[in-house]
């Protein structure tokens, strides 16, 4: 029998660390994204020092997130696993790819031009798949007898591509406004001009995004756009054309920190909208987190070890980047 509160708690947990992961991978990843939008060369090496020293650690919460499901809501992990395999294996093969190019492109510089081409494309499907799968959790699973009793091209809608898509952008953004804060000279200037481009649609994207979701799910539009919900729905498309307006005036006003930050904002709003849809549900409008939950002992030996697990990683997580806090220039960082 699962205990409802530490139910709770694990819910937070895995969020949290799907949150992280956003956070932190989207923006490397955003970086692969562009990465042909830069030339061959000082830029591209530029590019890719920004994020050498954390975009591997950033990949730890991936792991958190997914273990984490396995080990706090079994149910939910052996349903979503067969409706999804195809987006979750080109994902996982599309990073494994994406972290080879990484290295190899350093250690075999007569084929960097493949390993470029490669650590690009594994960025975007890694990130389209991610969309993908979001998108398919959104529109619904089909659940009989406590497995999934869909077919194999049910999460293949417009809705989960449009997801897709839109994700890719908003990961290309963040990718843009962290090179922004962290990069130097051309690159910089680069970097600059493409988040300023990229703006008007990343709110495209999301205005799209938010307006094709009610229709997926009655449950959502009932949400939206009934009360309480309306008392959440109302504010949040204010807030993201602040948010948006705010990232775009700093880009111009060349302020070089503030534009990654609201960009981060905007991906919070919509984690927040997304938590207000779906909640309490971990597949939504057919299993609850309370009906997916593991024994209560077992979410009890679990909490012991992500009490002690999850401080050391956020610290070395922020030592990490606390260290290579600055800039980077031709001669790396400094």
């Amino acid at each position: 029998m699962s205990d409802p509160t530490l139910t709770i708690i694990w819910a937070g947990i895995i969020a949290f660390a799907i949150g992280a992961y956003v956070v932190m991978d989207g923006f490397d990843l955003g970086i692969g994204i562009l990465f042909k939008a830069f030339p061959v060369g000082q830029q591209r090496d530029m590019a890719m020092n920004t994020i050498a020293p954390v975009w591997d650690g950033n990949e730890t919460w991936l792991v958190l997130g997914g273990g984490g499901l396995m080990a706090a809501f079994p149910l939910a992990y052996a349903v979503i696993l067969p409706a999804l395999y195809a987006p979750l294996t080109a994902m996982l093969l599309a990073l494994v790819f994406r972290g080879v190019a990484f290295e190899f492109r350093w250690r075999d510089p007569g084929h960097r031009r493949f390993w470029d081409f490669s650590f690009s494309a594994g960025s975007v499907v890694a990130t389209f798949a991610q969309g993908v799968t979001l998108g398919a959790l959104l529109q619904g699973i089909v659940v009989e007898d406590r497995a999934y009793a869909g077919g194999w091209w049910d999460w293949l809608t417009p809705f989960s591509l449009l997801c897709g898509a839109a994700l890719v952008v908003g990961y290309a953004m963040l990718g843009a406004c962290w090179l922004v804060m962290k990069s130097t000279g051309r690159l910089h200037n680069k970097a600059r001009g493409i988040a300023l481009r990229l703006t008007p649609v990343l709110l495209a994207a999301i205005f799209s995004v938010s307006l094709a979701t009610p229709f997926v799910d009655p449950q959502y539009y009932d949400r939206w756009f009934q009360m309480p919900g309306m008392l959440v729905t109302i504010p949040m498309p204010l807030l993201v054309a602040f948010f948006t307006f705010m990232l775009w005036r700093d880009l111009e006003s060349n302020y070089e920190t503030r534009p990654f930050f609201w960009a981060l904002g905007l991906f919070l709003l919509s984690m927040i909208g997304l938590a207000i849809s779906i909640w309490p549900y971990v597949l939504p409008g057919s299993v609850t987190i309370f009906d997916a939950a593991a024994p209560r002992e077992s979410q009890i030996f679990m909490l012991i070890g992500a009490a002690i697990l999850v401080p050391i990683i956020l610290a070395y997580t922020a030592w990490a980047y606390w260290v290579f806090r600055g800039k980077v220039d031709e001669a790396g960082y400094h």
